[in-house]
């Protein structure tokens, strides 16, 4: 009897995915954690990389991080809920963000707050209907010798008027 040899030809393997939905920013948060060896102390250099692929840190990007580098989601949260440079949802075209620290607090940021909030018409932490602009709020930006401080656009202003910071806004609003 002959015996039989059977020649079996590699088969192609399908091309790998980065993430389930084929989105290739999560392979840029994959190299971030690679070149962070994945250790859970990179989690907010992480949490910036994706903000800057996504625009905002959105609940799968949230949970991919977790998972990528091993930590509760509620740690991963509750470090991109506390730092204001964090967003959980889409920003506006143009940012302002009032310094409620105590020196800014107590030197008038609330006022300045107040002015804009009834300027655009929404809460701290909202964006206008259009999109053009999101009010935020934070716990203290580290310029406590210009207070009342607001970051407008990623540009710090200092010593801070309502009159001011409305006159920018309005700026904004005209584009």
């Amino acid at each position: 009897m002959q015996a039989v040899t059977k020649t079996t030809q590699a088969t192609p393997k399908p091309a790998k995915s980065d993430h389930p939905s084929g989105d290739r920013r999560f392979k840029t948060l994959d190299m971030t954690m690679k070149r962070h060896q994945y250790k859970p102390d990179a989690l907010i250099e992480v949490l910036h990389k994706a903000q800057e692929s996504f625009g905002f840190l959105e609940e799968d990007v949230l949970t991919y991080i977790a998972r990528g580098l091993k930590l509760p989601l509620s740690k991963v949260y509750g470090t991109a809920t506390f730092y204001h440079l964090f967003s959980l949802k889409p920003n506006g075209a143009h940012t302002c963000v009032v310094c409620l620290g105590t020196a800014c607090y107590v030197k008038g940021s609330n006022k300045v707050s107040a002015a804009l909030e009834e300027e655009l018409g929404i809460k701290l932490g909202e964006t206008t209907a259009d999109g053009k602009i999101s009010l935020m709020a934070a716990r203290c930006i580290g310029a406590c010798g210009i207070a009342p401080a607001v970051v407008f656009d990623g540009t710090v202003a200092g010593k801070q008027e309502p009159e001011m910071a409305l006159a920018k806004v309005k700026d904004w609003e005209l584009e």
